[in-house]
């Protein structure tokens, strides 16, 4: 185990960011090996980390009672984002067989989405689960534009969407089809809202580096339209995880973005290296887990994780 790391600490934007932290609590890096980490997911049954190291074609477990780490899956099909359904099983997007698969309790692992419409899906990347139990989705291009993070491919879609994988029929619909390369996504804590980041700026002169909101419709399955909620003043906003109180904490270059409710920015919480995404964990969810680059940081804070 690492400990506090030179560079890091808490930047105070606004005021009310203050009562977010812990003056003596400091940022840990709790590993570091990797090529690009991504899709840290919180097992509290176990009390382990899970996390993507995707171009080595891996994924890492951090055990909570001894801070050991170990291989949890090798070969990962280049796994990007994760996360756990209610009942405790890992969600996974793979961007090598480009699909979402989830991971039953004697460790088969069941195909969820690989296709919309009789097409192959991009490369899917983050996921969230709503309460109803059904599994949302992105799916940018970045699996298929080379190699390392995939393989290299033609979109058979021709475009990135956002989809809806229904537990009850399995059908896939797409509910957000005007993103350039969507990324990052959550529920609101009361999921009436769903935020969405869109990354592409990397691949589009002056495209998108920004988060949209998008009210969930009285059906629960459907969107309305997209709402700027938040321009990334540093990089991209990437993957990000919303607290009990409606602020949410991103991912950005030079660190842990902070986001209240309005899509201001007031705090920051300093990484030394570019920043993937985040999620709460600990038996009081007041611990974030930050992937960045190629190691995985955490930080005690005085919030408390969204459910």
């Amino acid at each position: 185990m690492f400990g506090t790391i030179e560079g890091t600490g808490f930047e105070i934007i606004d005021p009310s960011f203050t009562a977010c932290f812990i003056g003596h609590a400091k940022v840990e890096r709790l590993w570091t090996g990797g090529r690009w980490v991504e899709g840290p997911a919180y097992f509290a049954a176990g009390r382990y980390l899970i996390w993507s190291d995707i171009p080595n074609n891996r994924i890492m477990r951090w055990d909570e009672t001894d801070g050991s780490v170990s291989v949890f899956r090798e070969p990962s099909n280049n796994s990007n984002g994760h996360t756990v359904d209610a009942q405790g099983r890992l969600i996974s997007c793979e961007h090598l067989t480009r699909r979402v698969t989830r991971t039953e309790f004697d460790g088969s692992i069941r195909v969820l989405a690989d296709q919309w419409q009789s097409k192959r899906l991009n490369s899917p990347n983050d996921v969230v689960v709503k309460s109803d139990g059904s599994v949302w989705f992105t799916d940018p291009s970045y699996g298929i534009l080379m190699d390392y993070e995939g393989k290299r491919a033609e979109s058979e879609i021709g475009a990135c969407h956002v989809y809806r994988y229904d537990p009850v029929t399995s059908d896939i619909q797409a509910v957000a089809t005007d993103y350039v390369k969507p990324n990052g996504l959550a529920f609101s804590p009361d999921e009436r809202e769903l935020f969405i980041a869109d990354t592409g700026v990397t691949h589009k002169l002056g495209g998108p580096a920004h988060i949209r909101r998008h009210k969930v419709n009285s059906d629960g399955r459907t969107l309305g339209p997209g709402k700027l909620f938040s321009e990334c003043s540093a990089g991209l906003y990437d993957g990000f995880r919303f607290d009990a109180d409606g602020r949410v904490w991103t991912s950005a270059e030079d660190g842990v973005h902070c986001l209240d409710p309005k899509g201001n920015l007031i705090g920051k919480i300093k990484v030394p290296e570019i920043v993937s995404n985040v999620c709460f964990g600990g038996p009081k969810l007041n611990r974030l887990f930050i992937t960045a680059t190629t190691s995985m940081y955490s930080v005690f804070l005085n919030v408390n994780g969204s459910h």
